[in-house]
């Protein structure tokens, strides 16, 4: 039977092939940072650590936001490679359940009636800590900035304001400035921590995006 440690390593493997070449905020590195920062927050919490390992090291293997919004992709291939690792069916099941609810994009209201249940577990709150935790701070705003050049998005606009209600499609398909998002999601994830590790940690990051934000504003109007 294969052991922990090889699933972690052959899981880590399969990873840095499938990203390769991936925008730089959702690539390898990326991957990295949410597992280092999973075991940090995980060492405070009663969870299954190999679950919340590969929850992290799988959370964006295959981001819908790159493929056309499908959001079926990531879980049908992790799916697949933990099967193709004979990883058991319980721990593969929680770990595709994580990726189908992690991001952020889920816990914004939807269009029509979802009637479909949402799932949640003390490792799916661990992983999500994690992941908002690398949306935020000085890599947070690199991310933005570099996801926003990838898109060839304007960087501020003031014409254009943040829309504070977005719905879950809107979210998914909005094409604002940059400096937007940073009110529609990056602001808002201080709050939205569900463990105690994850809170403390959000403090200082947050404190420095509002830092930021001031700065930015006051160049940004330097000659006004």
């Amino acid at each position: 039977m294969i052991s922990s440690e090889e699933i972690i390593a052959k899981t880590k493997m399969f990873v840095k092939e499938t990203l390769e070449g991936a925008e730089g905020g959702h690539d390898w590195f990326h991957i990295e940072r949410v597992y280092n920062n999973t075991l940090l927050i995980a060492k405070n919490e009663e969870v299954n650590i190999l679950v919340v390992s590969l929850g992290a090291l799988l959370h964006d293997i295959a981001d819908a936001k790159f493929y056309n919004g499908d959001e079926t992709v990531g879980p049908k291939m992790a799916m697949k490679f933990l099967k193709s690792i004979q990883v058991d069916e319980k721990t593969t099941a929680h770990v595709v359940n994580i990726i189908e609810n992690i991001s952020f994009k889920n816990s914004l209201k939807v269009d029509e009636e979802n009637t479909r249940k949402p799932f949640t577990s003390l490792e799916l709150q661990v992983v999500q800590d994690a992941d908002r935790l690398d949306a935020i701070g000085a890599i947070g705003i690199a991310r933005a900035f570099n996801y926003g050049g990838f898109k060839n998005r304007e960087m501020y606009n003031p014409d254009i304001k943040p829309n504070l209600e977005l719905t879950k499609e809107e979210y998914k398909n909005s094409t604002a400035p940059t400096i937007n998002h940073f009110y529609e999601k990056l602001l808002l994830l201080k709050d939205k921590m569900n463990t105690d590790s994850g809170r403390k940690l959000a403090e200082d990051r947050h404190t420095y995006m509002l830092t930021f934000l001031d700065q930015f504003y006051s160049e940004w109007n330097s000659n006004v």
